[in-house]
């Protein structure tokens, strides 16, 4: 008769590879395991500046000693090191990461990479990984984080601040200001790749400087309306009183400036890119400006973007009343239009995101599921999730996790890859 059958005795082994990154490395690695009959309970790959490091964990029901020995004696006939451990833990598998931390700089310093990981540390945020996610046109990488919590973070829920959240963000607020570099954080899981629409607002934002200034120079009256817009842009001045006063400075102007200065806007560097990229990925874009139609509906047809809310000029006769008509773009109008855009895209507001620079764009940025303050005065860094303070709105692309090389790939396809030198913008 024959016996009961034994039960086998599995043993998990740990295959750690490194050595200059070729063509067959792994192919030659699995082609050894696969000798073995071992089950894969894990891989990890990364390569960097052309170093390989592999790393996978196989169940041997055979010979454990015997694989060890054949993957030794293989893998260096390939050009590589490798380390092989039998009875290596294998733990309860990798959970995802509750938090993304995103470091911009132009440089990175190792200094600041140290602030950070010491201020997780005291946190008890473990780094899973790095990644490095921009080198143009400044240095970026991407940390995936744990941090202790309530574990809701592991979930992706959208639009709930944990105290891992609001710690993480206050404590990493520090060291980039100690530092010298932006650092967005956000939360992991699905959350962070849920974003569908995103609203810019216009002056200093998508395009550089203030198209009121740039209308009342041609009235003589430019210096007393940028110093109107700054204040107003503090949050000192009511907006839509700030605006009335400002817009009366333009009465008498023939219409035909609104041509004249829609023709010398000058976008913001990187704005085309951002724009060109979140298209592609189907995001619904849109503009919503306390500046005005007339001036920017070229430039919004030109970027093909999907929505546009904006101020509108009084003109009678061909000239400038000095009045606007309509309801006015404010403030609160601009959390408005952001809802009014996402139910015509169908997206809810959580699945939003929203970027601009000024006071009157805090309901806005408040109302967004994500809001990125973008070289912005204090009242609305201090509210925003995300504060960026290089002048390339490229910037929020790495913000949203897409990479330069994701990004440059996709241009190179459609043949408009390009590189402007950083000194000349």
């Amino acid at each position: 008769m024959t016996g009961p059958a034994q039960p086998t005795h599995e043993s998990t082994v740990l295959v750690t590879v490194t050595g200059p990154d070729r063509p067959g490395v792994t192919s030659v690695l699995f082609q050894e395991l696969t000798k073995h009959d071992v089950d894969v309970m894990d891989v990890e790959q990364v390569v960097i500046r052309g170093r390989l490091t592999l790393g996978v964990l196989v169940s041997c029901a055979g010979d454990a000693d015997a694989l060890k020995a054949s993957v030794e004696q293989v893998m260096p006939t390939v050009g590589v090191h490798v380390d092989v451990e039998v009875g290596a833990p294998v733990g309860g598998g990798r959970s995802p990461s509750t938090h993304s931390v995103l470091v911009l700089g132009s440089p990175v310093k190792a200094r600041a990479l140290t602030a950070i990981g010491r201020e997780l540390a005291v946190q008890g945020a473990n780094i899973d990984a790095i990644r490095a996610v921009a080198d143009y046109p400044v240095t970026g990488l991407e940390l995936m984080v744990s941090a202790p919590g309530d574990g809701s973070e592991a979930t992706g829920t959208v639009g709930q601040e944990s105290a891992s959240d609001t710690a993480l963000r206050t404590g990493l607020a520090a060291v980039a200001a100690g530092e010298g570099v932006d650092i967005a954080v956000q939360r992991g899981g699905l959350a962070r790749r849920a974003q569908r629409l995103i609203v810019f607002d216009v002056d200093s934002t998508l395009v550089q400087g203030e198209v009121i200034e740039m209308l009342a120079a041609r009235a003589g009256a430019e210096d007393k309306v940028a110093e109107i817009t700054a204040a107003a842009m503090r949050g000192e001045l009511d907006f839509t009183q700030s605006l009335h006063q400002r817009v009366q400075s333009l009465a008498g102007l023939p219409a035909s400036v609104i041509q004249d200065v829609a023709d010398e806007l000058e976008l913001t560097p990187g704005a085309r890119t951002t724009i060109r990229t979140l298209r592609r990925l189907g995001f619904h874009c849109g503009v919503v400006s306390g500046g005005f139609t007339q001036v920017i509906e070229g430039l919004a047809h030109e970027l093909e973007l999907d929505f546009v809310a904006a101020n509108t000029l009084e003109i009678v006769d061909g000239t400038l009343t000095g009045r606007v008509i309509g309801p006015i773009i404010d403030r609160a109008a601009k959390a408005v239009a952001l809802q009014r855009f996402a139910a015509q895209a169908g997206v809810p507001l959580e699945q939003t995101v929203a970027v601009g620079d000024g006071a009157n764009d805090i309901d806005m940025i408040s109302a967004a599921g994500l809001g990125i303050a973008f070289n912005a005065k204090p009242a609305l860094r201090d509210v925003a999730d995300t504060a960026l303070s290089y002048p390339y709105l490229d910037a929020v692309l790495f913000v949203l996790g897409i990479t330069r090389a994701e990004v440059e790939a996709a241009d190179a396809i459609d043949g408009v890859l390009r590189r402007v030198p950083l000194g000349g913008q």
